[in-house]
């Protein structure tokens, strides 16, 4: 099972969709998608055994891994939908502030911006309490949370990715959600998963700001093409009818499997209870 399957608690999720034991998920036999992105729906700096199966979030998705000759490719729409489903609320939460998720790279990876005048950009646009949201490395820097902190936000972070086995993290992507359901609005300087996430959990969504940089980022394929292509989530305020039938179709919250095709598709057995029971439907005809 590749590690990244165990991002952001992706398996344990999906094994308790599938009523299996979401303490210790089944071996996953292919490669699941772990985030959004402009690419075929994996990570560029992974290497992938060749006829394994990758299981992607979206249609669109899907068509740019065919473009880019992969075959072996399936539509299971994204954990986080998966969650949504599961973790019904019966009336709607009370809603306030926005939560705000600035731009992050990845372990070893560095971010080139302006934190003070992203601060200054967001105290500006935003009416209500402000939660910053930082990723685990940005969070683990006092002198980058205390910023925050002074710009007067309430500064949180979801918790650990994972990687490489260690680290694992089942409760992020409930952590997640439970913030967002909490905040009206959901922002950040570039259009990324939590976005669309909150998005989809209810939220207003906004994309503004310096998108800020990766070191050696092309900006052709960065930035750039997504304010290109994804145009109408850019801004201030947006059209959150348009914006939220854009994070189902990202999401694939509308092509998500029941639990048995899944777990087929997954190679993953059925839970003990179905299994008994359809053992014992044999014994009695």
């Amino acid at each position: 099972m590749h590690h990244a399957n165990h991002y952001y608690g992706h398996s344990h999720v999906l094994a308790r969709y599938c009523g299996l034991d979401n303490t210790d998920p089944p071996r996953l036999h292919g490669y699941l998608q772990h985030g959004w992105n402009i690419g075929d729906g994996l990570a560029p700096d992974h290497e992938f055994v060749p006829g394994v199966p990758s299981f992607l979030w979206s249609e669109r998705t899907r068509r740019r891994a065919w473009s880019l000759a992969r075959r072996q490719v399936y539509v299971v729409g994204a954990p986080f939908a998966y969650l949504l489903s599961m973790e019904v609320v019966t009336e709607e939460p009370a809603r306030e502030g926005t939560i705000w998720y600035p731009f992050h790279g990845w372990e070893g990876q560095q971010v080139l911006g302006d934190h003070d005048r992203l601060m200054a950009e967001i105290r500006e646009v935003e009416t209500g309490p402000v939660t910053v949201c930082l990723y685990w490395q940005e969070y683990r820097d006092p002198r980058l949370r205390a910023r925050y902190e002074r710009a007067g936000f309430r500064v949180i972070c979801h918790g650990f990715r994972g990687g490489w086995w260690k680290d694992l993290d089942p409760g992020f992507l409930y952590r997640q959600l439970a913030e967002q359901r909490r905040h009206r609005r959901v922002a950040s300087n570039r259009l990324c998963s939590a976005v669309l996430y909150g998005t989809l959990a209810g939220c207003e969504p906004a994309v503004y700001g310096d998108p800020m940089q990766l070191e050696g980022e092309s900006e052709g394929v960065g930035p750039a093409r997504i304010r290109r292509e994804w145009s109408a989530l850019h801004g201030t305020h947006v059209d959150v009818a348009l914006a939220r039938s854009i994070a189902v179709d990202e999401l694939g919250a509308d092509r998500l499997l029941p639990p048995a095709e899944l777990r087929r598709l997954l190679g993953w057995p059925m839970p003990a209870s179905v299994a008994g029971a359809e053992l014992t439907g044999v014994l009695i005809r």
